[in-house]
């Protein structure tokens, strides 16, 4: 689950990234919302999440994780879009309705994220891997 959380903030990071060259070139700065959106939940919340799976195995094995993967990843680029549209002045009600749901569906994720962390990480298991680390390196075990 780690790495398919760090292959999506990385296409965030190319998308906020994208959007900031654009707005410089262009020196339009109507998508700020966006692409701080795009860095801050895509990238940056993307990317810690992905590293907490992997540097604690027992969150990306509870099906939390999984339920995190899919709304996140349904929601966050519903809000972006929307967002993009009402930024441009299209703003029906349902384009807001829309960017509510969307929000509230990534929310949810990063909630239930919240909820595993709690549930699944340990101080224990940092110790217990830097203990793994130290058998290693001095050649008490054998790891194969």
């Amino acid at each position: 689950m780690g790495v398919r959380f760090l292959k999506m903030a990385v296409i965030y990071i190319l998308v906020g990234i994208s959007i900031g060259i654009y707005m410089g070139t262009t020196l339009n700065f109507a998508l700020t919302s966006v692409h701080a959106h795009a860095n801050l939940f895509g990238w940056a919340t993307m990317a810690l999440c992905g590293f907490t799976y992997l540097l604690f195995p027992k969150t990306s094995k509870s099906p939390l994780a999984k339920w995190h993967f899919w709304l996140h990843g349904l929601g966050l680029p519903v809000m972006l879009l929307t967002l993009i549209l009402m930024v441009h002045g299209y703003a029906p009600d349902w384009i807001i309705m829309l960017k509510r749901i969307g929000e509230a569906v990534a929310g949810t994720g990063v909630l239930i994220f919240a909820i595993n962390v709690f549930s699944n990480v340990k101080a224990s298991d940092i110790q217990n891997k830097r203990d793994d680390v130290s058998l290693k390196k001095a050649g008490g075990e054998h790891f194969g």
